[in-house]
């Protein structure tokens, strides 16, 4: 077989092998390097291998991973969670549909320090749903918010798997996570939009609570003030220069674990808890991330990525038609997939595709703008059926809700992300203005 036969073959055995919930990682590592030898051999594999996974884990961008992820468990440990919905709650909770509003308000909040979908969406859960079934919200309302308004996770920044991007298309973390900013903020205003509408078509699927006190209003934000202070401090100064990722991360990982210790009252086995789990998720990233090299290295001998663009640059399509196929492509993959595995199986053959045609802005740009549409579709994939990650969380912990429900509980928040793609592949400047303004100043 000829390299490129080998690389289709491979291609396709891999994502037999993920049908099979075969873990990425592993799956990614045994297919690529049975690739890489059966073109170039083993001694070159083992060369390889020596210098790519010494390099992949001693590199500096990586570090903000575990940083960020240590933050985030640090969080969780401070119940900011309950603070944060509790803020939103008190603030929105006498409107119609002001629980879930609020709900998806503590994800926004608690994604800017987290960086995770899964984890936001399971704290979130535990805090808002006892307080929907309180207000005898429906069912397809309060878990499809839930599941929805945990996606906030990997988009608003900082985001693990926006990290990963970067290091894949070799973009620069700090940049990119100013352009996911704006993005982040239409998507919370979205579905805060949805459950307006749905609430309004059938008002008794979420009812309005009693009206809190002012008082109570201002006594709730004050205990919100640690959330702020870590995100303005941490992305402000990632932003503006004066952090880089890795020292904006160290930061937030500090500030976290102080809110923990003095608000949260974390004590010696919860510190041990937040580094095991910050070492688990590390190292279940890493070997992903080796896998992914390692098969990325046997598809560029296969010659199929360059294949692919080739045929694409050269099919006549307009280059928005492919963008917009690769879209309807990765929701289709949202329905077997989950979200880092999108991602680390497309980018390597839908990037070289992506800068191989005309979209009239340059590399940089593009990687932002290509960058952002796919962590936003990726996103869609956690609460589409049959594998809804966020759906199968918050089922869960509703077990009186049947998950048909919480699907087509979903259904609104899955047309706020489609308009919302719409409008960044119409209008890239969505994505582009604040780091084009923040790099002019």
């Amino acid at each position: 077989m000829s390299g490129l036969e080998i690389g289709v073959v491979g291609f396709v055995t891999l994502l037999a092998l993920l049908a099979l919930r075969i873990p990425i990682g592993v799956a990614m590592l045994g297919v690529g390097m049975v690739g890489y030898v059966a073109i170039a051999g083993t001694a070159p594999l083992l060369s390889y291998l020596k210098g790519e996974t010494y390099w992949r884990f001693t590199s500096f961008d990586l570090s903000v991973a575990p940083l960020f992820i240590l933050m985030g468990q640090f969080a969780a440990k401070a119940g900011l969670s309950q603070a944060l919905f509790r803020a939103a709650n008190v603030w929105l909770g006498h409107h119609r549909g002001g629980v879930a509003m609020a709900a998806v308000g503590g994800c926004a909040g608690f994604a800017s320090i987290s960086g995770s979908s899964l984890a936001t969406a399971a704290l979130m859960g535990q805090v808002a749903l006892p307080e929907l079934k309180k207000f005898n919200y429906a069912g397809s309302l309060a878990t499809g918010c839930l599941a929805a308004g945990g996606t906030l996770g990997i988009l608003i920044p900082p985001s693990i798997i926006l990290i990963i991007y970067a290091i894949m298309v070799e973009a620069n973390i700090a940049t990119l996570f100013q352009a996911a900013l704006l993005p982040g903020i239409a998507a919370a205003l979205g579905y805060l939009l949805a459950i307006a509408i749905v609430v309004r078509i059938n008002p008794e699927a979420g009812p309005a609570g009693p009206r809190a006190p002012r008082a109570e209003q201002w006594i709730a934000l004050l205990e919100i003030w640690p959330v702020l202070l870590i995100f303005i401090l941490v992305m402000g100064g990632i932003y503006t220069g004066i952090f880089t990722p890795t020292e904006g991360a160290a930061v937030g990982a500090v500030g976290t674990f102080l809110v923990a210790v003095t608000k949260g009252g974390m004590r010696m086995n919860g510190i041990i808890d937040a580094v095991l789990g910050t070492a688990s998720t590390t190292a279940m990233i890493f070997l992903i991330l080796l896998g992914a090299a390692v098969f990325n290295a046997f598809l560029g001998f296969s010659e199929l990525p360059n294949f692919a663009a080739d045929f694409f640059k050269n099919s006549g399509f307009s280059p928005m038609t492919v963008v917009v196929g690769m879209v309807i492509l990765y929701i289709l993959l949202g329905m077997v997939m989950d979200s880092l595995s999108m991602i680390l199986l497309t980018v390597p053959i839908f990037w070289p595709i992506i800068l191989g045609l005309d979209f009239g802005m340059g590399e940089d740009d593009l990687k932002l703008w290509f960058g952002i549409i796919s962590l936003i579709v990726v996103e869609v994939g956690l609460i589409t059926p049959p594998v809804g990650l966020n759906v199968f969380v918050i089922s869960s912990m509703a077990k009186d809700v049947p998950m048909i429900e919480t699907f087509k509980g979903v259904i609104p928040f899955f047309l706020s992300d489609a308009v919302r793609v719409a409008i960044i592949l119409a209008f890239p400047v969505v994505v582009l203005w604040l780091p084009h303004v923040l790099k002019i100043n």
